[in-house]
């Protein structure tokens, strides 16, 4: 979900229209390249790549120039010739890079990176074929999709291992899904009305040397993070409705002598959605921090946030491949645009903000659900405490879920490893943090959806109305979508169900 200041969405862009390869990413585009989509190759895109391919032919003919990939070996094998037959230097590439273990990787995830390489590609820098171009934009208009062990990259020299099952899956070799199903890719291809990729040495390298799998997850842990941020904005704000509180925890003046941007913004947020409340007087004067700190904290969450938006803004427009071509300069220029440290450093923070907004989501629902603590509702929100057991459930489920969150949130930036022969002495790992932030984002939907259920079900057990006009308008949506917990049922599919709702509302 692409967002403006304070986490507000941004116009959806028409789902409808192709995605112009000539014209910038957004998150937008990452989240429809998860179902077919059309690509728009246009002649300024052609134009590019077909000059550049040009610049390459001219310098490969030249053997006083050594270019990384088209003539020499590959990574630490650098310092050996590389195969003679343009096929065989295909195969060189991507063969050795068959060594991924694990489960698939989600569809959203590869189509999004898949996205971002061939956007990449299409800006004229990496001296690949239009063929390469064609095909991955074809490829959007079906449901093809590689499939893509989720072990085995580091984040730098591109993801190489993932990206390379994705190339061979154009190839039709290794496997891939369709409509769903797991096929050879061969077959998948022939479903989808695909032809086989043909690449030589350059083209193969280009697929795989670069971070487009570490900044495509990023991207989507991002805006999952984001709608489930602006979700417990919205959830506290009817917590403290339902409860009676004070709004005071958010009054202008407090929350301007604390100075920080994300703080103003987020509580400035929280006033309108509480406008119109009409406090009990029957709270302490001053809340628990779950409730009276969270402002602050939220607010802590939007700054790191916005650090995130920025370095999946740049990302979403740098070409991450090496070498690059520079026709009008006649310059191949060898270095490391594959090295996927700024979406290392931005996934380690979503992480961090995903635990942090996460434990204050639990520890709200924990209060909810305490008679010392709800303005005396029934232990557990149950309708019938002890023959029945309202959201005791739940509650123990979300406790896990921070568990796991908590336990996942050490920062992958800082555990760099060499490996290839010390040719890659540093590494971000920045995949690791990106698809281990991806998975937590979706714990923190689940846990607000949790909490969104407790609010649902404690106007059921004798929690007031809410009074402010936007409050009410959202506890409406909860009840008018989930029956109350009476008696008791299996609440899973509730849960997904209030996560859906409050994090898709302003979609």
């Amino acid at each position: 979900m692409t967002t403006t200041s304070a986490g507000a969405p941004a116009a959806p862009a028409d789902p409808g229209a192709p995605i112009d390869l000539g014209a910038p990413l957004s998150t937008a585009d990452l989240r429809r390249a998860a179902e077919p989509v059309p690509l728009l190759v246009g002649p300024d895109v052609r134009g590019r790549v077909e000059r550049a391919r040009e610049f390459l032919r001219v310098v490969r003919a030249d053997d006083d120039r050594p270019v990384y990939g088209v003539k020499t070996g590959f990574g630490a094998l650098i310092g050996y010739a590389g195969r003679a037959e343009e096929a065989d230097q295909c195969d060189n590439t991507l063969a050795h890079l068959g060594a991924g273990q694990g489960p698939d990787l989600p569809h959203d995830v590869v189509r999004a990176a898949l996205l971002l390489r061939v956007w990449s590609l299409g800006q004229g820098f990496s001296g690949v074929s239009t063929e390469v171009v064609d095909t991955l934009a074809a490829m959007f208009a079906t449901t093809f999709t590689p499939a893509v062990p989720r072990y085995g990259s580091v984040g730098a020299s591109g993801d190489l291992i993932p990206l390379a099952y994705a190339t061979q899956a154009l190839r039709g070799r290794g496997s891939a899904h369709v409509d769903g199903e797991r096929l050879p890719a061969d077959e998948a291809l022939r479903r989808a009305g695909l032809a086989p990729l043909a690449l030589d040495g350059r083209d193969a390298l280009a697929l795989v040397n670069g971070t487009s799998l570490t900044t495509a997850a990023t991207a989507l842990a991002l805006d999952s993070v984001r709608a489930s941020h602006r979700a417990a904005q919205d959830l506290t704000c009817l917590l403290a409705d339902v409860l009676g509180c004070d709004p005071g925890f958010l009054h202008p003046r407090l929350i301007g002598a604390y100075g920080h941007p994300g703080a103003i913004a987020v509580a400035g947020r929280m006033r309108g959605a509480l406008d119109g409340v009409a406090p009990t007087g029957d709270r302490p004067l001053q809340e628990p921090y779950s409730i009276r700190c969270s402002p602050q904290l939220l607010g802590a969450a939007e700054d790191a946030l916005r650090y995130a938006d920025g370095v999946v803004a740049a990302d979403l427009t740098s070409i991450s491949d090496n070498p690059l071509f520079f026709p009008e300069d006649d310059v191949v220029a060898h270095g490391g645009n594959f090295f996927g440290q700024p979406a290392a450093f931005a996934a380690d923070a979503i992480a961090m903000v995903t635990a942090s907004v996460g434990n204050l989501v639990e520890r709200q629902l924990d209060l909810l659900v305490d008679p010392a603590r709800n303005t005396g509702l029934p232990p557990m929100l149950a309708a019938g405490p002890g023959q029945q057991h309202g959201l005791q459930g739940v509650q123990l489920a979300t406790t896990a879920f921070i568990a796991e969150i908590r336990r996942n949130a050490v920062p992958a930036s800082t555990q760099s490893l060499p490996t290839n022969l010390h040719n890659q002495d540093v590494v971000p790992f920045g995949t690791q943090a990106a698809l281990r932030s991806y998975d937590l984002a979706e714990l923190l939907r689940l846990l607000c959806g949790s909490l969104a259920l407790g609010l649902r079900q404690a106007v059921h057990v004798g929690g007031r109305r809410p009074t402010a006009p936007r409050c009410a308008e959202l506890l409406d949506l909860l009840a008018d979508a989930i029956a109350p917990v009476d008696p008791d049922r299996p609440l899973d599919a509730d849960v997904r169900l209030a996560a859906e709702l409050v994090t898709t509302r302003w979609s």
